[in-house]
This record gives C-alpha cells, structure tokens and sequence, in this order.
C-alpha cells in the first residue's frame, strides 16, 4: 500500500493523542474520528510500520494496544476499573439501564452515595478520600474513558472495554462453576 501522506491531514494530532495512552472516542473527538473512519487503513498500516497496533472499536473509540504499562497506568487502571465497577453495579441497583451508561451524570450527589456505599473497598484500595475519587475521575477524563463538564463527568464509549473485561471474568467465573458442578455430579 502506498501511503498519501498529504491526504492524512490529522496525522500529528492524531499520533499524538493516541501515543499518549489516550483513547480517541467519536462523541468527544469528532473531527480526529472522522479522519480515521476515512483512512483507517491507512493509519493502521502507517502506525504498524512505527510499531504500533491500532485498535479500532466499532462502539466509537480507538486506541494503541500495548502490553507496556509504568507503575502509575496500572494504579490507575486498577482504581479506575475498581470505580466503574462499582459505579455499574450501584447503577444497575437503582434499576438503571447499564448500556446507556453514557447518558450518566457523574455528579457530586451520585460520588457521595458510591463513597458511602463502598467505602471498605475504597479504602482497602487506598483511595482514601472524596477528592482521590475525583482525582481518579480527572486521569480517566486525560485518557479518553469521561468527558468533565462543570464538575459533572460523563462516561465515553471506551469504558466498555471495562465491561468486556468484567464480561470476561464473569464468564470465567461461571465455566469455573459449571466445571465443578460437574466434577460434584460425577463423583
């Protein structure tokens, strides 16, 4: 394939954001989404020259996979994924929709009942504080999973890849069950 470098008008700002540990999401990035939707090939095989793998998701986000990870991405990783757990979960309870989870608000009122709910676990995570809770929102509002708007955050189409990884260990979980009922039934 050859490469038209003058058509790939975004490529810097696009590089960029991406190299960055940043994902791209449709609704927040209108303009850098579009010029990957029309020349996903393109970037795709540019960035695999550089070395990079460029995931494209059809829910409306794109990243660089990588297995690299410093220190600081794993702890926030680990907290963020810990919070949108729990956040799905309180959610489901207040019978709310889960896959409409973008049309959240994030507030003040909804981080005070997660913390009073979930406090053990905050804590044994050392997220000692409202405002590491909110700390922990501002890293995940760098990298592509909210958007802040006036103190209220809003959840951007890369959070499920939370929720592919908790549909992962779900289903683990249950072939890990369904295999013992099955060694119980034979013995």
């Amino acid at each position: 394939m050859i490469l038209d470098f003058t058509a790939l008008t975004q490529l810097q700002p696009l590089f960029k954001l991406l190299s960055s540990g940043a994902h791209l999401n449709r609704l927040k990035d209108t303009e850098l989404w579009l010029e990957l939707e029309n020349f996903q090939s393109h970037y795709e095989s540019l960035f695999a020259a550089l070395g990079f793998i460029l995931v494209v998701d059809g829910r409306g986000f794109a990243y660089f996979k990588t297995e690299l990870a410093s220190s600081y991405t794993g702890k926030l990783t680990r907290r963020l994924a810990l919070l949108i757990m729990l956040l799905f979960e309180y959610q489901a309870d207040q019978g709310l929709h889960l896959f409409q989870f973008q049309q959240w608000r994030l507030d003040t009122s909804l981080l005070d009942h997660l913390w009073q709910q979930y406090f053990a676990l905050f804590e044994a995570e050392e997220i000692n504080s409202q405002k590491a809770l909110k700390d922990i929102l501002d890293s995940a509002a760098r990298v592509g999973f909210l958007v802040s708007d006036d103190d209220v955050y809003y959840l951007l189409p890369a959070v499920h890849r939370y929720l592919d990884l908790f549909e992962e260990l779900a289903q683990a979980e249950r072939s890990e069950h369904i295999k013992e009922d099955l060694k119980e039934d034979i013995l």
